[in-house]
Order: structure tokens, then sequence, then C-alpha cells
């Protein structure tokens, strides 16, 4: 029982490791820089729309949820965060009438405007789904972040602004996307004179 113990121990200071590694070889310029766009928006009254695969479209709902509520609550101004990963069923009816490939660039068809936010979400960046998406609302005038890992993938080409996570670890890399999302908060609710939550 102890070799295990130890074992274990072993597998989670590797794990805590690679994470401080990790967060340490971020480009902070380009986090503070997605911060910005996403802060221009929110002052803009435009919307910001996120969406993601698996773990990254928990993590767009995440995003949403606490921008929304949190950026609202403090400021008392309207956070107009929208995700494409909440709406199991209008997902499912395009994946299954359509495409999957589809399921995100179908539904910003009829909602993306000039002059709003998109927030991709991809840990390798080369979800097809994805990348048809972010060119879409490029084409439409929307601005494009993405969140990525790996080496960035397809997707970051179509980018305003790629915030990536450098490393080949999809767990470390979604765990960086969920601290760049409360980054955020703090970030904006800072520089708008909100008070903390």
């Amino acid at each position: 029982m102890a070799n295990a113990s130890a074992t274990d121990l072993s597998q989670v200071t590797e794990y805590f490791s690679a994470l401080k590694d990790t967060i340490d070889r971020c480009d902070l310029e380009e986090w503070q820089a997605a911060i910005d766009l996403i802060d221009q928006t929110w002052k803009a009254d435009a919307q910001t729309i996120v969406f993601g695969n698996g773990g990254s479209a928990l993590a767009a709902q995440h995003a949403v949820t606490d921008w929304n509520k949190s950026l609202y609550l403090a400021s008392g101004r309207r956070f107009r965060g929208i995700s494409l990963a909440d709406n199991m069923g209008i997902f499912s009816a395009y994946a299954n009438d359509v495409c999957y490939e589809d399921v995100f660039l179908e539904q910003l068809r009829p909602i993306v405007c000039e002059g709003d936010l998109v927030v991709a979400i991809s840990g390798s960046g080369n979800s097809e789904n994805v990348v048809r998406a972010v060119k879409y609302a490029k084409e439409q005038g929307a601005k494009v972040i993405c969140l990525t890992g790996f080496d960035g993938g397809k997707v970051h080409e179509f980018a305003d602004i790629n915030v990536h996570i450098p490393i080949h670890d999809m767990q470390v890399a979604e765990d960086m996307h969920v601290v760049f999302i409360h980054n955020v908060i703090k970030n904006l609710m800072h520089r708008n004179m909100c008070k903390s939550l």
C-alpha cells in the first residue's frame, strides 16, 4: 500500500509540475490582448459567442455563466454572452439534419453580426466544426479569439488573437482555458471599478 501511495503522489507531483511550467510559458501579452478585446466588446454592447467540443463545450458554458452573471452583478451592465453548447436540441438537430461539422456554423448564421466577438475553444485547434465556424464568423466581420493547446492547429490561422497554451496535454490545456476564463472576470472587474465577488 505504501508503494501505491508513493506512485500516486508521484503522478500528482508530475501533473502539478507540468501545470506550473505551462503557466510560466504562457504569453501574458497575448492573454491581456484577448482580455482587452473582450472588454471592448462588452463596452460596445456587442455579443460574445463562445463554443467548443467536449470539455471545451463545458468551458464555453462556464465562461458564459461566469461572465454574464459576475460582470452584471459587479457592474450593473449586461454582458451579452452566448454559448453554442447550451441547447442540445438545436445542436443535435444540426448534427442530424445537416452535419456535425456545421453544428456551430449553422447556429452562428442567424445571430453573428459585424462587431461581435467569437471565442472558439479547441485544445487541438483542429476540430472541423470549430474551424468552419471561426472562418464564417470572420467573413461576417466578427472578431475571433481562439483558446488552443498543442501547436495551435488550423483554427489559429483565423484568429485575431490566439491564446495558446504551449503544451501537448489536453487536460493541462483545458485547465488553463478555465484559468483564462476566470482571469477575464478578475481583470474586467478591476479595470471597470467593479466590486469583487
